[in-house]
């Protein structure tokens, strides 16, 4: 049972008090504050059996081995610092007291604010432990950023929530939901960000990463998560540090053959960009949590992993977040890499960019948002609409009020907004709603809309409502006959 109103020293009173749970605090960057709420709850030497703090690198290398790229908050660090002192723990306790203890190692690696507030205060967070004697151990792992403004709070919130952590790994692991939950007891997201979460080990192994992803943003946790083509969930900050980002929004239930049209071109221009390094370029596709909604109901979790899976087997990475507004989307992505980004938008998503009624909230209206989306890194590359008499409708005949076309017509002059050019137009009548009516009915002809995997992926699973019986493959063959007699 979630026990909410339980504060930190409670908790931490409660594991010192269970005589099983016993282990090691490595703690490196903001103080030893996890331990230190151990200590300070009283009965400490029934669970701590060893505290350290390297600070000096010349120290930390020693202990732990040196990183590839001298960096030393990063999640490499953190695992290395788990793995050594959970097995010191368990080499020098296990014949004294292994079959009556659940062994642990906890471990920090994190930068908190410095004294001129000039850096960015970030950390891992990480639990090895049983959750049995001789049992098997596990991990969580999360990465959070700080926000409190002063160096003396920062360490305190590291504090909660390692207590958190420890707590909620031997006292809710039956509920990952709960114990992701509680990991921001006693905090606000005022003060402290959890961009992501991992959990791993036998008992954890019915656990899916990417729904624990997806409910730190449900719950406001963080605005976004990010996964990598092979669907393992990633730290944003980490993945795409020096990266060229390339990002295409959309429901994509499903993606059809007009958004690999406009990926593929669109990604043919953007590396043709003179400050873009091909090496460095990362594809993202992007899914708000807007997009996951249908109507009034909350997000089909099936239907979330059905998209990423189709969108992982066509070799992307995935975001998802909750970044609605473009201009918040872009702020985000500047804070990850400094590098040049780009956007993928179909012309309709840029009339909607110009609509002046989604920044009433901004004291500079359009203008303030602008600032922010097009002063940063980044260019939009905007795929053309077919009309409904045929023509096509780009940025060269683009439609936009008049007391707006100088700016937009700025914009363009200064390579902030270009066409995408060589398209398909062949592919420029596929949409999204229509394909996914065609599934639903088992209609024929849709798997030629969606590239040629995707389809086959659709059918084996029988995603996004397409008929699943024994008949099918008849039926679909019988309603190709009837097509044909008419």
């Amino acid at each position: 049972m979630y026990e909410k109103n339980l504060g930190t020293k409670q908790k931490a009173l409660r594991i010192n008090l269970d005589r099983r749970i016993y282990g090691s605090f490595a703690e490196i960057g903001a103080g030893q504050e996890t331990a230190a709420y151990f200590f300070k709850a009283g009965g400490a030497s029934g669970t701590v059996a060893k505290t350290m703090s390297a600070y000096d690198m010349t120290f930390s290398d020693a202990i732990y081995g040196t990183e590839e790229g001298g960096r030393y908050v990063v999640e490499s660090r953190l695992m290395k610092m788990l793995n050594r002192e959970y097995n010191l723990v368990e080499k020098r306790l296990s014949e004294k007291r292994g079959e009556e203890s659940q062994f642990f190692a906890f471990a920090n690696t994190v930068v908190a604010l410095n004294f001129q507030k000039t850096n960015e205060s970030h950390g891992w967070i990480g639990l090895q432990f049983q959750l049995s004697p001789m049992g098997p151990t596990n991990y969580v792992v999360i990465h959070v950023r700080m926000r409190d403004d002063e160096n003396i709070l920062q360490q305190q919130a590291l504090g909660i929530i390692g207590v958190n952590l420890m707590y909620g790994c031997f006292f809710y692991y039956k509920s990952p939901e709960t114990l992701l939950i509680s990991l921001m007891d006693d905090l606000t997201t005022d003060r402290i960000e959890i961009d992501m979460v991992r959990f791993s080990g036998p008992d954890f192994a019915k656990v899916d990463n990417r729904l624990m992803s997806l409910r730190l943003v449900k719950n406001g946790f963080t605005d976004a998560a990010l996964f990598g083509s092979d669907g393992g969930v990633l730290q944003p900050s980490e993945a795409l540090y020096k990266k060229h980002i390339l990002m295409m929004r959309g429901r994509l239930r499903p993606i059809t053959n007009v958004h690999i049209d406009l990926i593929s071109n669109g990604q043919k221009q953007f590396l043709d960009e003179e400050d873009v390094d091909e090496s460095k370029v990362v594809l993202i596709s992007e899914l708000t949590l807007h997009n996951l909604k249908s109507g009034d109901r909350d997000i089909d979790e099936k239907d979330f992993l059905d998209r990423v899976d189709i969108l992982c087997s066509l070799g992307h990475m995935v975001m998802i977040s909750n970044h609605h507004e473009y201009y918040r989307l872009v702020a985000y992505l500047s804070r990850l890499t400094k590098l040049k980004a780009g956007l993928l938008l179909g012309s309709p998503s840029l009339q909607d960019i110009f609509e002046e009624k989604h920044y009433q909230s901004l004291p500079g209206g359009i203008l303030e948002s602008f600032a922010t989306l097009f002063s940063r890194k980044v260019k939009l590359f905007i795929y053309p609409t077919l009309q409904p008499d045929g023509s096509v409708y780009s940025c060269a005949n683009f439609v936009v009020p008049d007391h707006l076309r100088p700016l937009f017509q700025y914009l363009v002059i200064n390579d902030k907004i270009e066409d995408i050019v060589n398209y398909n137009k062949e592919h420029m009548h596929i949409t999204t709603d229509s394909v996914l009516e065609k599934i639903k009915r088992g209609e024929p002809g849709w798997e030629q809309l969606v590239p040629e995997n995707v389809a086959k992926i659709i059918k084996e699973k029988s995603l996004f409502g397409l008929p699943n019986d024994d008949n099918y493959e008849d039926t679909v063959k019988q309603i190709h006959q009837a097509v044909g007699n008419l």
